[in-house]
């Protein structure tokens, strides 16, 4: 039996991975990408009986891979809270998908898993912004506000790490440091050990916030902001943790980061106001690349002539 593990690269994948294989010690081939990079299930190459555990990818986006495995007889366990559309049953397939705001899929391992390793779950939580919930479970924990703090800025740099349009734009790639912190059963610990990446994600995270600083949006009043980022690549790594910025220091604004692609077209994330938590995957599910979850999404490839109907889509959702 081969087991297989598919996730998203940024934070909350690779700490929903993180508590899993902790929990479940197998040795795993581990298939990932780029945060954007969602369209994995396609690359698994299992026989009857093997166990595929999923993290954080959309099901909508990887139905025809999911059911061609099943079909094959194939063990598939799927933890995940983006838009899923109909979810398919099948005596080998377990699934535990919550598209709730108020949750990601470190959270969902979490509860899965009966808060085995809860620090990780609260560093997944942190690097998909939800922050009170992240803090929450911290202080049901014990944890003391210097070591919740280090965690929070853990989540981040792991998030930040995942955004590229390619893996030559990222520090480490998301399969290397997956593998890396699968020998910490503590994130300070890895923290701490000199010998880790943190402190190589910490200082890129850190420079490129810094750049993204100086960026003034095309449009904003009260309620939207719309940023232009250019197509460099510390742009592309910093669109994810920038909107998340201003999201959390204005959140009753909603906000969408477009950076612009080689081709001429732009990748876009969108992020819904913390105090409404809701549409963002509505209004990129409109657009042919789009997807995500209720309180942040993104559209893959928006072609120029596409900007004006976006930015209208955008304005009709978040104004009052």
């Amino acid at each position: 039996m081969s087991f297989f593990d598919v996730f998203n690269g940024d934070a909350d994948g690779i700490c929903a991975l993180q508590q899993w294989r902790l929990a479940n010690p197998e040795k795993s081939s581990r298939i990932t990408g780029v945060k954007r990079d969602i369209g994995l299930l396609k690359q698994v190459n299992a026989k009857p009986g093997d166990q595929v555990a999923v993290f954080d990818i959309s099901l909508d986006k990887n139905r025809d891979a999911l059911n061609e495995l099943l079909a094959q007889g194939v063990n598939i366990i799927y933890f995940d809270h983006h838009f899923a559309g109909e979810i398919p049953t099948h005596e080998n397939f377990v699934v535990n998908i919550d598209t709730s705001a108020e949750t990601c899929t470190s959270l969902l391992v979490n509860h899965y898993l009966k808060g085995a390793f809860p620090r990780w779950a609260v560093v997944g939580a942190f690097g998909d912004n939800l922050v009170s919930i992240a803090e929450e479970i911290a202080k049901g924990i014990g944890l003391a506000k210097e070591e919740t703090a280090r965690l929070k800025q853990l989540g981040e740099c792991v998030n930040y790490n995942g955004y590229g349009a390619s893996l030559d734009d990222l520090h480490v790639t998301p399969q290397a440091l997956s593998e890396e912190l699968s020998a910490y059963q503590d994130p300070i610990e890895f923290m701490s050990d000199e010998k880790s990446s943190y402190q190589t994600l910490l200082k890129g995270y850190r420079e490129d916030l810094a750049q993204a600083a100086s960026i003034q949006p095309f449009e904003s009043d009260n309620q939207v902001a719309l940023y232009h980022l250019p197509n460099q690549a510390w742009a592309r790594r910093v669109s994810g943790v920038f909107a998340n910025q201003l999201a959390t220091e204005n959140p009753g604004r909603a906000h969408a980061m477009l950076t612009e692609k080689g081709n001429g077209h732009y990748l876009v994330s969108v992020r819904a106001p913390l105090d409404r938590k809701e549409g963002a995957d509505q209004l990129c599910l409109q657009f042919e690349t789009g997807g995500g979850r209720k309180a942040a999404a993104g559209i893959n490839d928006l072609p120029v002539d596409q900007v004006e109907r976006f930015t209208r889509k955008f304005r009709e959702a978040y104004s009052a």
